[in-house]
């Protein structure tokens, strides 16, 4: 006992030199500062669990319909796996994260570290990995613990896909309707829809012959559509409702709302026989002209002198005009060019020192159609817009007027009275078609997306299996001819999303190889040819998980580099930097690793009293 008392005095002595005491870990004995539990790190590590209070195991709910996932009471939002947005919206279901303080005393708890874990593609499981730190003693010890947290994916349909298949269930029609022979203007549209997104919220698309109807479920969606229609194309639109029911108690009535929504009539590549106001009014233009492209407005050229032009969309719809010749395939003739001869500016002295950008895009082509080639020497010389694009053998689309019978009168009588030109070119051909091969859509070297659309029921008589054979022929040929102007178009390229063709690409790159061989030639430089710059990679045509192994099996992934953004592991979250454990390191990863201690106060005097304690 005189030993015990005599030594309280020595400990307090030396503290009292400015040297703190120490006592024996209860469970090592090593010696460590005084703390509340006597305890060393490494056995509160060893004998802690810092994850308590946090669960392992969640459940995410996800539509099958759209792919979108439940975020809070009828709110769904739409993730990339691996993504950002998904990683936050699984912290948000781990409960235990945002607790203050346990009810068992532990220390706040603070997220270090978050990573995807691979899990199979059918498990319907997501697993990330945790890293979290806790203070555990009240005298600062930190501990810091790894941990796997499971989310079980379960199918829940949302309100707007319940609603798709329930009866009667839209509120607003939005009928899109134009008055032409063919569905080109429709397929740009479609593609215009496409890459802005126009169509979420759609609950159902159908297709007609003359147009497109969208079915929304409510009155907002629908205006945001037709706000998006306005800026594209030129249109009026017509509303009508229709009273559904009425509640006498509550004065509520319950509508169903059409909008018909009427696209111009004029095309792209169209030949019109402007009026003389409206040609005077877009500065005292040619009134023969084609239509060059359509957007909110319609921009024209003249195809003899190259001035274009743009007719406001109120301006058309005050006096709407038909085209004299519409882009119809009947209507086009072939033609190989045979020379050319440029046009230059008119300020120029002399052809020599004319550089490039003085340079007109005029050009004399001298050209003769296709099927009189062997037959007759019958040549055509006229002036064209594209002749900078031209070269000797190449082969065009036009319209021949020499023997064409106009519509209108105005214009019939000026093509008489020998006003016209023989000849008016539309565009140039590219590829295969250029050549007349047979497989030439099978060797384009780029694709679509398409819309998820149905088949409207149109009224019809017998015979509607021939019939639907007529319309299948006739909506491939809309197909094929759209497809031509996006070769022939790099500004109508530049509004649409276009995706490399797997199919098409060894060819291409073989092309490009006999191309670099050949000499180049400045004069003849065409800015309107698709490169593969343009094209976008890994257009996934088929969602089904089975896709790729599919297409493995079919022998259509030889070139692995070009799906290699179906198969790779971990780059969505590379792309949004989020750390990923990789297929084989899932193998060996542990569901909850041994807690490590903290040296040194991380947290600082500031987080460890946020609670005010």
């Amino acid at each position: 006992m005189m030993d015990v008392c005599t030594s309280i005095p020595s400990s307090a002595a030396t503290a009292s030199a400015g040297t703190s005491a120490t006592i024996l870990c209860c469970m090592c004995a090593a010696p460590i500062s005084p703390n509340p539990s006597n305890t060393c790190s490494s056995c509160l590590a060893s004998s802690t669990d810092v994850t308590r209070g946090i669960s392992t195991e969640a459940t995410l709910h996800q539509c099958r319909g759209c792919s979108r996932w439940h975020q809070s009471e009828g709110k769904w939002i739409g993730c990339d796996l691996e993504s950002r947005e998904l990683m936050a919206l699984c912290l948000v279901n781990v409960s235990g994260l945002k607790k203050k303080r346990n009810d068992d005393g532990g220390g706040r708890v603070r997220l270090v570290d978050a990573a995807w874990v691979w899990t199979e593609p059918h498990s319907m499981r997501l697993k990330i990995r945790l890293t979290i730190q806790r203070e555990v003693t009240s005298g600062g010890a930190i501990l810091q613990q790894s941990f796997v947290v499971t989310f079980v994916v379960r199918n829940q349909q949302c309100v707007e896909c319940q609603a798709a298949f329930r009866q009667g269930t839209w509120k607003n029609l939005v009928q899109v309707r134009q008055r032409v022979g063919h569905k080109r203007t429709f397929l740009y549209l479609e593609q215009l829809i496409l890459k802005h997104g126009a169509h979420r919220g759609c609950l159902s698309i159908e297709t007609f012959k003359d147009g497109m109807d969208f079915y929304f479920p409510d009155k907002g969606k629908a205006a945001r559509f037709m706000s998006f229609l306005e800026d594209v194309v030129p249109l009026k639109v017509k509303s009508s409702k229709k009273l559904i029911g009425t509640d006498d108690k509550s004065n509520v009535s319950n509508y169903k709302y059409t909008s018909l929504v009427e696209i111009c009539t004029l095309c792209k590549d169209d030949l019109l026989f402007l009026p003389k106001a409206v040609a005077r009014h877009i500065g005292n233009i040619s009134r023969l002209v084609l239509v060059k492209n359509i957007t909110n407005v319609i921009h024209v050229i003249d195809p003899i002198t190259g001035q274009t032009g743009t007719i406001e969309s109120d301006a058309y719809w005050r006096d709407p005009f038909r085209p004299v010749i519409t882009a119809a395939r009947t209507r086009l003739t072939r033609y190989v060019v045979l020379g050319k001869e440029p046009v230059y500016l008119e300020r120029n002295a002399s052809r020599k020192g004319v550089s490039k950008k003085q340079r007109s895009k005029l050009a004399l082509i001298t050209s003769a159609r296709e099927s009189d080639l062997g037959t007759n020497d019958s040549t055509l010389v006229e002036r064209s817009h594209l002749g900078y694009l031209m070269k000797g053998g190449d082969v065009c689309l036009g319209y021949d007027l020499r023997e064409t019978q106009l519509v209108d009168d105005d214009a019939e009588e000026a093509r008489t009275d020998g006003k016209f030109p023989d000849v008016v070119y539309v565009r140039k051909l590219y590829g295969g078609v250029a050549a007349g091969e047979s497989d030439a859509a099978r060797k384009r070297m780029f694709r679509l997306q398409r819309l998820n659309v149905k088949k409207g029921d149109e009224e019809g008589g017998g015979g509607r299996r021939k019939k639907a054979k007529k319309d299948a022929e006739t909506d491939h040929m809309d197909e094929e001819d759209f497809l031509q102007e996006l070769e022939a178009d790099r500004e109508m390229r530049a509004r649409v999303n276009i995706y490399k063709s797997d199919t098409a690409l060894k060819e291409e790159r073989n092309d490009e190889r006999d191309e670099d061989d050949g000499d180049e030639n400045d004069e003849d430089e065409d800015d309107q040819k698709i490169t593969l710059d343009e094209l976008l990679d890994n257009l996934a045509l088929d969602s089904k998980p089975d896709a790729v192994e599919d297409a493995a099996m079919q022998g259509d992934m030889t070139n692995s580099d070009e799906f290699q953004g179906f198969v790779e592991e971990g780059a969505r979250a590379a792309k949004d930097k989020i750390g990923y454990v990789s297929r084989d390191e899932a193998l060996n990863i542990q569901a909850k690793e041994t807690a490590i201690p903290v040296v040194g106060n991380v947290w600082g005097e500031d987080f460890m009293h946020k609670d005010g304690k």
